[in-house]
């Protein structure tokens, strides 16, 4: 496809306003996914392969038997650097799709600004004033502001064709000259600031490039620092491995007898584990808008898995979103459905802006209210978030997005620590149903307090707990860290667990309202809550 666009084009580098009307951004996205399920073919041939040369092995000897393994060695080598280049197509393609996606709301918004200005629009784009309805004075100033409402959406458009056909070029050349041939000299540590991750991968070559995704996915999939859809490629490629990991722990659990108490929690422990893997496998297999990248995951445990909605190497403004208590691989699809409204509340709101949303699920959330009432997760929690914000912003193409850090509940308090303790990568912090946020100002939290915005709903729990002093106090009487409302009206209502709730005046910062949505309604599309976090994301 050389020389060639995914758009038929009227002329070099152009595309016309009819096409762009026309084009249905879903077939490419549904294209994209087409290759991606190139990838468990390609496993099952190279696992075929291997077993095969282990079979020839057994039964031939000499010469045209070694010939025949070092071919079978490079057919596996083949289908194994395969895989990563179908991801890689899956990936160029849905952002495709995501910009011309972008590029018909764009020239929708120009449609409707004609329809109400009394502008005129052929087939070919060509704006004009209508005679009857727009008086010849104000003719002038609204054809411009339509038909450079147009021209930009078609701009958009073109450079989206252009950016496509020339990265699937590259790729088709890659493939030509062979994915890979020997792997690259030295590997960062783990911990590496992400700006020094950032500099060593571009120092790489293309081919080294993918010979690391395709050879050591596991140093790839955990450095942040490290681009947005190489990450995503290794850690797909490792999907297989951990939910046989979890099978196979749930297997011998299952075989155990006989189950006392703890060994039947663990069990449905990993079973829960299971199933969420299973539903973040699918929903990432899935043509559902916008693309999903894989950033992180980690089947120890309860679970852990970092997911984003679109790129956000490429996205205007990315929002990542720390759950809060209980949250884990199980409850994983539920968690980035509350980070997928928010994102589609900001297209609602921005049309043809390119926004990304992320899943932060990379910390051990607490289960239990006594562990809830310590601030010892969120502060372990505290360091990974700051460096994986850091890895935003080293990895993003083209001017800095607007970045925003926003935290549920106990996640609330994991950002006000690493923003504390560690600082942030962040142009704004959102705290809703939150236990207080570690700090008694927004001025120590390392953004500017006007940036700094909390909303806790009229209902939500949240409001009913005691400040630390009487916190220790009922642990030691052994009663509930909750108070009624007759001691909370007599106390310090601005007192929460972790220092002052963050929507009181005092605390420095401003607050969106909240509907009567109890402590995880924040996101229900009829609570205000959910525009007020749309647009903190957007800086409106």
């Amino acid at each position: 496809m050389t020389g060639s666009g995914l758009l038929r084009t009227t002329g070099p580098g152009q595309v016309g306003y009819a096409q762009l009307s026309m084009v249905d951004p879903a077939g490419w996205r549904a294209t994209g996914v087409a290759w991606a399920g190139l990838v468990g073919l390609a496993e099952r041939r190279s696992a075929e392969l291997v077993a095969g040369a282990a079979q020839l092995r057994s039964h031939w000897s000499g010469r045209a038997a070694a010939t025949a393994e070092v071919r079978l060695s490079e057919l596996r080598g083949e289908l194994v650097t395969l895989a990563p280049a179908a991801i890689e197509v899956d990936q160029v393609l849905a952002e495709f799709a995501a910009r011309v996606a972008a590029a018909r709301a764009r020239l929708a918004a120009a449609v409707e600004l004609a329809a109400t200005t009394g502008v005129l629009i052929d087939r070919r784009g060509r704006t004009s004033p209508d005679p009857v309805r727009l008086p010849a004075g104000r003719a002038d100033q609204a054809v411009a502001a339509v038909a450079a409402g147009v021209r930009d959406a078609l701009d958009l458009a073109a450079a989206a064709d252009r950016e496509a056909a020339g990265r699937l070029d590259r790729l088709s050349a890659a493939a030509e000259s062979g994915w890979a041939t020997r792997p690259p000299p030295g590997r960062p540590a783990a911990h590496t600031d992400p700006a020094l991750v950032g500099l060593w991968w571009r120092g790489l070559t293309p081919t080294e490039r993918r010979w690391l995704v395709a050879y050591e996915p596991e140093l790839v999939a955990r450095l942040d620092g490290i681009p947005v859809a190489d990450r995503d490629q290794a850690n797909r490629l490792l999907l297989g491995e951990r939910r046989a990991e979890l099978r196979e722990r749930w297997g011998q659990l299952l075989g155990r007898v006989p189950r006392g108490p703890a060994e039947l929690a663990g069990l449905r422990a990993v079973d829960a584990a299971l199933t969420g893997l299973d539903a973040l496998a699918a929903r990432l297999a899935s043509a559902e808008w916008p693309r999903a990248y894989l950033l992180g995951l980690d089947v120890a445990g309860e679970g852990r898995a970092v997911v984003a909605l679109g790129n956000p190497d490429r996205a205007a403004g990315t929002v990542t979103y720390v759950p809060g208590m209980t949250a884990g691989l199980d409850g994983a699809t539920d968690e980035l459905g509350r980070a997928a409204r928010v994102l589609s509340r900001c297209a609602e709101l921005a049309p043809g802006q390119e926004t990304a949303a992320v899943l932060w699920l990379d910390y051990d959330a607490p289960d239990f209210l006594h562990e809830a009432a310590r601030d010892g997760q969120a502060r372990a929690a505290g360091e990974p978030l700051h460096r994986f914000q850091e890895g935003l912003r080293a990895t993003h193409d083209g001017p800095p997005a607007r970045q925003t850090v926003l935290g549920h509940s106990y996640g609330s308090l994991v950002v006000g620590a690493a923003a504390r303790d560690h600082g942030l990568a962040a142009d704004a912090l959102v705290f809703v149903g939150s236990p207080g946020v570690g700090v008694a100002h927004a001025s120590e939290l390392g953004v500017p307090p006007e940036q700094v915005w909390a909303s806790t709903a009229p209902d939500d729990v949240i409001r009913l707990t005691r400040p630390p002093g009487e916190l220790a106090r009922q642990a030691v009487l052994g009663a509930s860290p909750l108070v009624t409302v007759g001691e909370l009206l007599a106390g310090d209502r601005d007192e929460r667990w972790f220092g002052r709730d963050p929507t009181a005046s005092a605390f420095g910062g401003r607050t969106f309202p909240s509907g009567r949505y109890g402590h995880t309604g924040y996101w229900d599309p009829a609570n205000p809550a959910l525009d007020g976090m749309a647009r903190v994301v957007l800086g409106r």
